[in-house]
């Protein structure tokens, strides 16, 4: 059995899944299925070995913020780039939260911020979550400045 991520669109599935996989080191598209008039119904894709599935249902379903993917980026660099990639005809939201132009919700989140919020000190913690929720895309610095104080 395997579980997948499965994505509704309104005709930008392989739009979507292009741009995904072509963001994500050591992604594919692994098929694309077609209806009898050429036009694609579904694209199966993987991100980071994680299978999704974007398909073309038109109108019936939106997706919502209360579900969002997380990427967990290594850097600030790392960070930045995807950031920037998918806020590019997007929205910004609060506390490293975007929806992209395809209308999917992202938590851009820096490996370090568990590190960070696993800190021996609640008090901390507490102020690198304050200064989390002040954000709009995460700096690792001002994270780490805020832990620091």
């Amino acid at each position: 059995m395997r579980v997948s991520t499965f994505l509704w669109f309104d005709g930008q599935a392989e739009q979507a899944a292009a741009h995904y996989t072509g963001l994500f080191s050591g992604s594919t598209i692994i098929d694309t299925q077609r209806a009898a008039d050429g036009r694609v119904t579904t694209v199966t894709f993987e991100l980071a070995g994680q299978r999704y599935v974007a398909y073309n249902g038109g109108t019936r379903y939106h997706v919502t913020g209360a579900i969002s993917l997380y990427a967990e980026c290594e850097t600030q660099a790392e960070v930045d780039a995807v950031w920037a990639a998918l806020t590019d005809g997007g929205h910004e939201g609060p506390g490293g939260s975007l929806t992209d132009r395809f209308g999917v919700a992202w938590q851009v989140m820096p490996k370090a911020l568990g590190e960070l919020l696993n800190d021996a000190q609640p008090s901390a913690a507490e102020r690198v979550l304050t200064a989390l929720h002040a954000m709009t895309k995460v700096d690792i610095q001002g994270l780490l400045d805020a832990r620091n104080r």
